[in-house]
């Protein structure tokens, strides 16, 4: 093995990342090296990569990042249970303290210490990274390793649709990135009767139809109140999945919730916002959950399970690249003209 790797790092403070030859980690006590087979570029990618500013005030570079993954286990350190060399694997990328009253209590998705690779530690766009062994998930069945790469954003999904109960229900789903597509075929799994979406972007919307949305909605074009409305005959959506995070869809979703209807908020707005909670929740008696990654490892089974059972995910995947050309990966994602991207390591693997 070279001693050395590709990988693409935050060399500094500003726009951009740089290709660069770093040194391979080597495993620490309870770490793995993984080898990197496929990664996945997110939101939280593109905002490190523009430099905004959550990402100058969280990231310290030099940092290589990239969180969605997957990778065979190629070398073991100390004290590592259940895992051996040569298994594949995808990772639950927010390492938890394992002793705070969240992570004792079994909320580590919310724990009060959390660090998350490729944002507090170094990251996956790269051929190499070590990873804590608590936090691999060991595939004991034939998977896509592009569908392994985006367990991440797909157990999102995962966590919010099924805090609502989506058995006959009309699900509204405001934002169809990457997460917001996955919440289709999810809520139809699930028991869902219909599903409308929203967005601003026609590449996207048609990747819904593609994925099984029932009713379309380009909100700078038409209302989604009205739509809607229409769309149900006044009744309005028993449930909201928001992914956007924008105000106007945060608002107009709740106006058109039915009810006693169920809201689980994933997206998060850019900045605070305005919202009639009296009118949005309390007169209507609503139930709002708040969705934050996903819960370790129940969400990870639920999510298995679905793929078990014929989720087709594939749809959401629009762009391969090698590692080489992330840039090009990081404007599509800017512009929305995209679903998911994947980039690999070895480009020849392509």
């Amino acid at each position: 093995m070279s001693k050395t790797m590709k990988a693409i790092a935050k060399t500094s403070p500003g726009q951009g990342a740089e290709l660069i030859q770093a040194p391979i980690p080597r495993p620490q006590a309870g770490e793995v090296l993984v080898k990197v087979k496929v990664s996945a570029i997110c939101g939280t990618d593109v905002h490190i990569y523009q430099w905004d500013q959550w990402a100058q005030s969280r990231v310290k570079p030099p940092l290589i990042f990239g969180h969605e993954f997957c990778g065979d286990v190629v070398e073991l350190g100390s004290g590592v249970k259940g895992v051996s060399v040569g298994d594949f694997v995808s990772v639950e990328t927010h390492f938890t303290c394992g002793v705070c009253r969240f992570c004792r209590t079994g909320r580590g998705h919310i724990c009060e210490r959390v660090e998350i690779v490729g944002v507090d530690r170094n990251g996956c766009f790269a051929e190499y990274v070590t990873v804590p062994y608590e936090n691999l998930w060991v595939w004991n069945h034939d998977i896509d390793p592009e569908i392994a790469a985006i367990q991440d954003p797909y157990g999102n999904a995962v966590h919010t649709a099924l805090a609502c109960d989506l058995v006959g229900a009309d699900v509204l789903i405001t934002g169809v990135g990457p997460i917001g597509l996955a919440a289709i075929p999810i809520s139809k799994k699930a028991g869902a009767q219909r599903v409308i979406c929203t967005d601003i972007s026609p590449y996207r919307l048609q990747l819904a139809e593609k994925l099984g949305a029932d009713l379309v909605i380009n909100v700078r074009e038409e209302s989604m109140i009205e739509a809607i409305s229409n769309f149900t005959d006044g009744k309005g959506v028993d449930v909201v999945l928001e992914m956007s995070g924008s105000e106007t869809a945060i608002n107009d979703a709740f106006t058109c919730l039915a009810k006693g209807g169920t809201a689980s908020l994933l997206g998060i707005p850019s900045e605070p916002i305005t919202l009639d909670l009296a009118d949005a929740i309390v007169f209507k008696g609503a139930t709002v959950h708040g969705i934050n990654g996903r819960k370790m490892f129940e969400t990870w089974y639920q999510g298995q399970a679905l793929l078990q059972g014929g989720l087709d995910l594939t749809p959401i995947i629009t762009h391969r690249l090698p590692l080489e050309r992330i840039d090009e990966g990081m404007e599509l994602m800017k512009t929305g003209q995209c679903g998911k991207v994947i980039i690999y390591p070895n480009g020849s693997d392509l």
